[in-house]
């Protein structure tokens, strides 16, 4: 595709924006009431749609956990329009004035929060993606243009024709929500030029994307390269609750960015925690990644050196370590934690709030699976993202995170000397 496809497509978008930027709280959730309304409607469709999709990854031999993020079902059909459905229940944050000083000269200054235009959002084998940043964006007032990888594009295409519907049945362009029609690498470059039209990136997948979107875009990236959440089991932890947080953060989802993929043991108490991890890991066919000082407890543990944890496994994998106290185990995440998610598990609240305050993560959960690091979880609503980087959002991003604040300023006639 040519260079102006990619123009035309952001110049369309920043036209649909201002549509958008416009309407009241009360129009914006009658239209998103109608996008969970057609996608329930057309769950069929995007079901025989996905089942093409799921087909061509397994004949191309897609890893179980990208199989698992490009599966629709009508459970998760049904979880994307009530999670639209939730963000009609949040608060529009477009619009709001936080009173800021009023100058010794009587000028009176306030913020206000305002979209922030169009938000292009790349992402790989998770179709729901288009139904939550659809509403998302369209919440806050945006314009968002969907560059799907080729392992989900005709699913994608199939909720955004849902999407669609809903916008043309509400007299709002199509173009409020535009799904790339080609999945050609080619075009993504052309889209990551396009500084001119579209005002922040979103990538969401795998590492080597979300490094190539940022060596390549003229346009400000949110970065989150990768999740590697750790549990730490403190000395002073209740054991059965640890245990529990681990098999919920390990097993309960694996191809996921908030699964844990290291365990962290305070010493004083591996002797007793280990050995129950250990039989309950083995039950869900967990493979164990260990240190020296861990393996024994494991039946079959793969010994690892010192300077090799840090993977993202996305799968049925762990990795084990000991750790000599809170120090060790703060140090440890410094080392090989991706500013994703870390847990402790400790009843011990001077030391809880410690490690929250040392850990240096966009979440940080005492007491709490990993397992709730989500826009939804945390009362967000549908995320679009996270953000690892700090600027201008960290952790998972909903409405407020696709707003900016610009400066208002009344006076009553006031003149600078």
């Amino acid at each position: 595709m040519s260079n102006s496809v990619a123009t035309e497509i952001s110049k369309r978008a920043a036209v649909a924006a201002r549509a958008v930027a416009t309407l009241s709280e009360e129009q914006k959730n009658a239209v998103l009431q109608k996008m969970a309304d057609t996608i329930r409607k057309h769950q069929d469709e995007i079901l025989a749609v996905n089942e093409k999709d799921m087909a061509a990854g397994r004949e191309k031999q897609l890893s179980d956990s990208m199989l698992d993020r490009l599966q629709l079902n009508p459970e998760r059909i049904e979880g994307m329009a009530t999670a639209i459905e939730e963000i009609i229940e949040l608060k529009d944050p477009v619009g709001e004035r936080m009173p800021f000083t009023t100058r010794p000269n009587g000028i009176e200054v306030e913020k206000m929060r305002i979209p922030l235009g169009v938000i292009c959002m790349i992402y790989e084998a998770r179709p729901n993606v288009t139904a939550d940043a659809g509403a998302l964006c369209f919440k806050s007032g945006n314009a968002v243009i969907l560059r799907c990888g080729r392992e989900a594009i005709e699913s994608s295409k199939a909720i955004a024709a849902a999407l669609h519907e809903a916008l043309r049945e509400s007299g709002l362009p199509e173009d409020v929500i535009t799904v790339v029609p080609t999945p050609d690498r080619e075009l993504m470059l052309e889209l990551l030029q396009q500084d001119q039209y579209i005002d922040l990136v979103i990538p969401r997948g795998g590492e080597g994307l979300i490094h190539f979107v940022s060596d390549n875009s003229k346009i400000p990236v949110i970065q989150h390269y990768k999740g590697v959440c750790h549990l730490y089991v403190d000395k002073d932890t209740d054991l059965d609750k640890a245990l529990n947080l681990l098999l919920n953060g390990k097993t309960q989802r694996t191809g996921v960015c908030n699964a844990l993929e290291g365990l962290l043991v305070h010493s004083e108490i591996a002797a007793k925690f280990l050995p129950m991890a250990a039989q309950a890991l083995q039950e869900k066919g967990v493979k164990i990644h260990s240190d020296k000082a861990s393996a024994h407890y494991f039946a079959d543990a793969d010994v690892i050196a010192d300077d090799a944890f840090g993977e993202e496994y996305l799968a049925l994998e762990i990795a084990v370590r000991t750790v000599a106290d809170f120090d060790g185990a703060i140090a440890h995440i410094q080392d090989f934690g991706s500013g994703h998610t870390e847990v402790i598990a400790t009843e011990n609240e001077a030391t809880a709030q410690r490690f929250i305050r040392e850990v240096d993560s966009a979440v940080t959960m005492w007491n709490a699976s990993s397992r709730f690091s989500d826009g939804g979880q945390l009362g967000l609503g549908a995320e679009i993202g996270i953000s690892t980087s700090k600027l201008h959002a960290y952790g998972p991003m909903g409405l407020q995170a696709l707003t900016t604040e610009k400066f208002v300023v009344t006076g009553t006639g006031q003149i600078r000397d």
